[in-house]
């Protein structure tokens, strides 16, 4: 062989190993999609903590190359550092330590000082239902239908966990759905809220909530853990790691463990989490019908769960007394976005009446829906496993 031939073989050799020589419009658009959560995140601050993980990944997962050559970098290639990392998504066991950081520092004083707020949160688990029997409707399996409407909960890791387990081949969009959804609440429920209630709903205030013991906060992770545990024993993954983080946080006695599981644990798993779940959005993957579907039949849920809050609200004020009723901007809380769908709550609450401070109010439905996407989950895995 020729130095001309040797130098022409290598290069060639070298070609078809480059990003350039493997790249597909497909993976050009999964990019743009990567491009677009990551302005979405910093220009536009969206859920930074979520979309640049999530961004940033989608670009890592889609970078070109050669599937055949035997590298092992690939997300979905046994061995490779990304597909160990990625384990934690497709085993599952990243979704109880995100919600043993949320349990950690979480607050459920609004709850406990209103329990009927959990009804709030248990009526906006309808969007998940519905979305449920539209997936059916469209041909999904059962399990795929069950994990696709998950999403309506508005809560990524409850999503992750459950597709892991139903329909790991649609976890990628599932997740990447979750996750974009709830980003995006600021845009999408404030228009629901408007819609379905009236100006004279919009500024009802609401009395402030008694004050609540530190013996009531340190027995509801307890009782909370055994209500719906001996409900849904296929929730015990999620709702006992929420609970288990709260009594760290309320007992008094492991101050060092709350804060490290609220900071330090989930800021870390938060990074892994994010950027594999990006990265699983492969463009050979990601880009299918179904995934369209899944983004169509997340939004719909999502939709429904909004509503339904704010509906049930309304519905619940029929049979209250004149000094009891309830807000109905709070009913948007009973998704599992916490604590976005609150906020949203007191600044809608804000605009109409620069003295009507719901937020304290809307936390209570807000942390219930977090057990309510949680104890759907477990009907459905329970059911559809």
């Amino acid at each position: 062989m020729t130095f001309q031939e040797f130098i022409t073989v290598n290069l060639h050799q070298f070609w078809v190993l480059t990003g350039f020589a493997n790249c597909t419009w497909q993976h050009l658009v999964m990019l743009a999609v990567g491009l677009f959560f990551l302005w979405l995140a910093i220009k536009k601050n969206f859920e930074p903590m979520l979309l640049v993980p999530i961004g940033f990944g989608i670009l890592i997962g889609n970078i070109p190359f050669n599937g055949t050559a035997g590298l092992e970098i690939g997300i979905y290639e046994e061995n490779s550092v990304l597909n160990i990392l990625y384990n934690g998504v497709s085993a599952g066991w990243y979704p109880p330590l995100i919600f043993l950081g949320i349990g950690a520092m979480t607050d459920f004083s609004a709850l406990i000082a209103n329990p009927k707020l959990m009804l709030i949160g248990a009526a906006a688990q309808f969007g998940i239902f519905g979305a449920y029997m539209v997936a059916l409707a469209l041909g999904f399996a059962p399990d795929q239908a069950g994990a696709i409407a998950i999403i309506g909960g508005a809560d990524g890791p409850t999503a992750i966990f459950l597709s892991s387990k139903l329909a790991p081949n649609l976890m990628g969009a599932i997740a990447v759905s979750a996750y974009s959804y709830m980003a995006l609440v600021p845009l999408i429920q404030p228009p629901i809220m408007r819609l379905l209630t009236t100006k004279k709903e919009r500024v009802i205030k609401m009395k402030p909530a008694r004050a609540v013991s530190q013996n009531e906060k340190i027995i509801f992770p307890i009782i909370g853990l055994l209500l719906t545990c001996f409900v849904v024993p296929s929730g015990i993954p999620l709702l006992g790691m929420l609970f288990f983080g709260n009594i760290l946080r309320e007992c008094g006695v492991t101050t060092r463990l709350a804060k490290t599981a609220s900071n330090a644990l989930t800021d870390i798993v938060t990074i892994l989490l994010g950027m594999t779940v990006g990265a699983s959005t492969q463009a050979s993957e990601f880009l299918t019908i179904d995934t369209i579907f899944i983004f169509a039949l997340g939004f719909m849920a999502f939709i429904i769960a909004s509503a339904s809050g704010v509906l049930f609200v309304k519905l619940f004020n029929i049979f209250l007394p004149q000094s009891k009723k309830l807000n109905p901007l709070i009913g948007n809380a009973g998704v599992s976005a916490v604590p976005m769908s609150a906020r949203i709550s007191n600044n809608l609450g804000l605009e109409y009446d620069p003295s009507n401070y719901l937020l304290m109010h809307a936390m209570g439905p807000n942390v219930a829906g977090v057990i309510g996407s949680a104890v759907a989950a477990g009907v459905l895995l329970g059911f559809l496993a």
